[in-house]
Parts: C-alpha cells; structure tokens; sequence
C-alpha cells in the first residue's frame, strides 16, 4: 500500500511528508511512504530526493525509498537549487540530482546553495562563493563567508571584521564592523565597538544609538537590550515605542562602578607584587603560607580576585577551596608569554600617581618638560616600563609581519623600538630583511639580539631629536610620535624622511581616533599627564604629514586599537 501510495502523483507528495517520529522513514497522512528503513532520515527537497543514512553508507532516495544513484557517502545533505552538498574521504563538494558531481574540486566543508551561490571552505581553511557551475566567483578568500540574501552576504577578514558583497563578490559599502548580518526588510544588523544597531545600504547607522542586543526590524519595530540590562521596542529612528523591562542596573550604579574603578587596579597590582599568581594553584592556607598573608585575609582577596575573573576556586575538602588560574590570570604570572605583571605594577604605581595631577594639567600650570617623561624613568620604574611595553607590543604587533609586504624591503630601521620585540620579529619571519634597532643609549643597553639575528640585526643608541645615523628603505614608529605634542612629533617624522632612502615607506602605527565614535578619548587623556602627548584623527595625521613634505598613502587595520598609517615622500 505504502509504494502504491508513492507512485501517486510524486511531484505533489514529497511536499507533504514527515519524517516519522522514530527518524527511520517518512511519512504521507501519518503512513509510512514507503517500506524501507533507515538509520536516519532528512526532509524532502526538490526535486523530490530525500538524504538517508543506512548500513552501507549515505544517499539521496526518491519518494519511492529508493537509491537514485548508487555511491555512498559520509554525510549526504538536501537539495538546494538541485544540487546537494555530500562529504566523502576527499571532502566535500556538490552533487547534481543524478548523482553526478557538479565538480572535481574536493572542500573541506560546503553549505548549501541560495541565490545560485554557495559557501565553501577550502582545504587551507579559507572562505569563499561559489557559482551555479562550481566555480569560484571571485579571487578573495575570507576567514569567513555567509549565505547571500537579497544579493548580500558577509564576509570576515583576517582581523575579525565584517562586510557586505554582492552576487560578483564586490563590497557594496566598504565599511567593516565588528559583528554584522544579511540585510532583513531593507536594515541589518552592525556591531562596532560601541555596541548592535542597524544599518541601511550604505553601512551607515539608521540612528545614533547602541544596544546590548538587537532583533531585526518588524513592520518597522525592532525588539532592542540596552546596556543597562532593559528591553525595550524602538522604531526605525532609535526612538523608544514602549518598555518591556526595566532597567536591570540603573545609572548610579554604573557611574558608581566607573567611580571604583580604582579597586581594581589597584587589586591587581597588589596581587602580582604579593606574588599571587605565581603560586596559584593552591588552598587558601597554602596561599597565605607561601607569600605570609594572614589566612582570613588572603580568603577575602582571592574573592575579590575571583569577582575580577582571574582566579576561580574549585571544591578541596570541608574546610576550603583550592584556587586555581583563569586564562586571563595566567597573563599576570612570571611564566606568562605577555608578561601583564609588569603592566599591573605599571598602571597601578607610576601612572595612578601621575593622574592624581590631571587637574593641573588641564589647567596648564603642570606641563610635561624636558627632561621628558622618558628620562625621567630610573631603576625599577624604568624595568617595569620597558618590560610593559614590549608585552603589549608582542601582542598587538603579531599580525604586522603578515600585513604588509616587506619583500619590497631591504632595510627596516625600528625607531624608538625600545627593546627591539617588534624588529626581531618581523627579521625572523622575513629572512631577507636586515634591520636597525634605535632608541635611547639607556634602553637599548638591555636589547638583545636573538642569536640567529645577529648577522642581519643592529643596535644604535641615538637620541631620534638629533640626525639619524642610519639610513632604510622602510621606517617602522611604533606607538612613537602620539608620546609628543606636535611640534617634538614633526621633528621626529622630519628625520625619519631625513633618513628614508629613495621610494622608502614610513609605517606609522597608532590609534586613530574616529570622528563618529568616542573610543580612544581615555587613552588621549592618559598621554597628556604622561607625557604631554596625543592620539590623533586620520585629519590631524594627514596634516601633521602634510607640514613635513610627506603624504599618506595608505592606512592598514592592524588591531582593534591600532592603525598602521603608510607615509612616503611628497
């Protein structure tokens, strides 16, 4: 009955079956389709095959329960615009409905097509589309890339951004976000760094605000979370059209929390100079032991410590907790790669110090005069300074060496490149380079050079105010000239195209900061009372080029907070 029921009319009825409760068949009117079993089941697509696993392998079978080819597979998945993603030994790819493949090219992973398109991974791990033909549409390749709709689809670059392109893989808008969706109804949904909010065609922002969470636009409302814990629905301004939730944290509490933000820091530093985060793991009582705290008070500032989310305890016996370190607690120990400790004492002693004085200098009666900030840092500041900053450079630089093609490079000078973490990075990973460190006599003293360098690798001590005694085809400051008011910075950019060899570059890193967007004001105010410094906009970064006869021509993301800026000779 069940196959006499199946050869009714097949176009109509794959339309309207079910899988059965126990996932081994299908069904038409709570009956069995067909007589077959399998081990498992998917649905029906068009045109009328079904993907099925059993003993022998996985398939593609007809309303009638019956093989339409006969290979089988590892996984087999539906059919979308007749064709079906299926992975065997060799990868994936796609099958056409008579079992043939659609092309020779193996994946390591496939998705299903829409809008005569298709997402793969390739075997090196790279992202993009395919055409109906199975050939790639265009020559880019993503970290990652979505499904299209409406002719759109994301994509994410190397550095974790997101855009939009067409049908032909172009970006539509060239704007990059921090998480981002296919277009809904004419709006999608964007993340930069201050939080959710939707955008139109052209990647702007429909309206000013940020959101925790945001849902998509619905007969022109959207369901929105705000910061402070409410939810409310809003309209295609921003504005709010009615309150679901009250606030979950109000605004004293935040402002509260901001105003504290002290214990914290100063919670940390504490931590690392007692020598917390070296010991751990350990109970409590081991803990006070070990680094002579009293064992009542050493409880209270592992909770704290737990509260920050660097240590976490589990169960040890009746009478206590053993303490152990959370992958961010392991930043602060002595074995760490990035070695924060140093930045925890850094931020906690020197610079908190140095805060205390903001008033003044925004009233101008304090000013940073010579001797600079830089002279001034003497015994164990001047070690915890200099150990901070290579730990952030090792961080936030490691993506450079990738970034920028310095096969173009014969020489690379690293000014004001401290201890040199950047320069024997890049000359190890580019064995072509040669390269000169130069800082002041004082830090470069306790620079050294990795073994398999020393044949390619320099150290100059040299103030960069006075004439370089060097010359390169590539310049590298790094975190450099936002330490100096303009007038020292042009100085300094003056004698690195003093020093720039003919078609050279000069590679700026820095924070720029965004004209929409208030991120990087905190960090400008700390260079102020540090050093008499500033972070800069891309206008004032072409203008201060500008005044020293050299021109941008080319800015590159590096990180969230870095930008490298390209300069060349006017």
């Amino acid at each position: 009955m069940a196959d006499s029921l199946a050869q009714k009319s097949p176009e109509a009825l794959w339309t309207k079956t079910q899988i059965a409760h126990s996932g081994t068949h299908h069904t038409l009117n709570n009956k069995p389709l067909y007589a077959a079993r399998f081990l498992t089941v998917q649905k029906f697509h068009a045109p009328g095959l079904a993907p099925v696993q059993d003993d022998s392998g996985a398939y593609h079978i007809d309303i009638t329960g019956n093989p339409v080819y006969p290979s089988r597979y590892l996984r087999t998945f539906g059919f979308y615009e007749d064709k079906a993603a299926v992975c065997d030994k060799n990868g994936w790819f796609h099958l056409l409905p008579d079992g043939t493949p659609l092309y020779n090219q193996r994946y390591e992973w496939c998705g299903n097509y829409q809008q005569g398109r298709c997402t793969v991974r390739g075997q090196e791990g790279r992202y993009c589309h395919l055409n109906e033909n199975g050939e790639p549409v265009y020559v880019d390749r993503y970290r990652y890339a979505g499904d299209f709709r409406d002719g759109i689809a994301v994509v994410q670059r190397d550095d974790g951004l997101h855009s939009h392109i067409d049908l032909t893989g172009r970006l539509t808008h060239g704007r990059w976000f921090v998480d981002l969706d296919v277009f809904h109804k004419g709006f999608a949904r964007g993340r930069d760094k201050q939080g959710w909010h939707h955008i139109e065609g052209s990647g702007k922002a429909i309206y000013q605000r940020r959101f925790a969470a945001i849902e998509p636009f619905y007969n022109g409302q959207a369901r929105v979370e705000c910061f402070d814990g409410s939810i409310e629905v809003i309209n295609e301004m921003g504005d709010t059209v009615i309150e679901l939730r009250p606030p979950q944290r109000t605004p004293l509490h935040q402002l509260s929390s901001e105003m504290v933000g002290f214990w914290r820091t100063q919670t940390i530093r504490v931590a690392v100079e007692l020598g917390v985060f070296n010991v751990l793991p350990a109970t409590t009582d081991e803990l006070a032991q070990t680094i002579k705290l009293l064992p009542s008070l050493a409880k209270r500032l592992l909770r704290g410590l737990w509260e920050l989310g660097l240590v976490r305890p589990e169960y040890y016996n009746n009478t206590d907790n053993k303490w152990f370190l959370t992958s961010t607690g392991e930043l602060l120990t002595a074995q760490s790669e990035f070695r924060m400790d140093a930045a925890a004492c850094l931020w906690g002693d020197d610079h908190y110090r140095r805060w205390l004085a903001l008033a003044n200098v925004l009233r101008g009666e304090e000013t940073q005069t010579s001797p600079s900030y830089f002279e001034q840092l003497e015994g164990q500041t001047f070690e915890t300074y200099y150990r901070a900053i290579s730990a952030y450079a090792q961080h936030d630089y490691a993506k450079l060496p990738k970034l920028i093609d310095w096969n173009r490079h014969q020489h690379l000078i690293d000014a004001g490149g401290s201890r040199g973490t950047l320069l024997f990075s890049l000359l190890a990973q580019h064995p072509h380079l040669s390269g000169t460190l130069i800082d002041l006599p004082a830090v470069v003293q306790s620079a050294t050079i990795p073994e398999q360098l020393t044949a390619r690798c320099h150290i100059q001590g040299a103030d960069l105010f006075e004439t370089w005694p060097i010359r390169g085809d590539a310049i590298i400051l790094a975190r450099v000239l936002h330490d100096w008011p303009d007038e020292q910075a042009k100085q300094l950019l003056f004698n690195a195209r003093e020093a720039l060899l003919p078609g050279g570059q000069i590679y700026i890193i820095e924070m720029v900061l965004p004209d929409d967007t208030p991120n990087g004001g905190l960090l400008d105010i700390n260079l102020l009372v540090m050093t008499g410094g500033r972070e800069r906009s891309l206008k004032d970064w072409n203008a201060l080029l500008a005044e020293c006869s050299l021109k941008m021509s080319a800015t590159l993301h590096l990180s969230e907070v870095s930008t490298v800026i390209v300069a060349t000779k006017v």
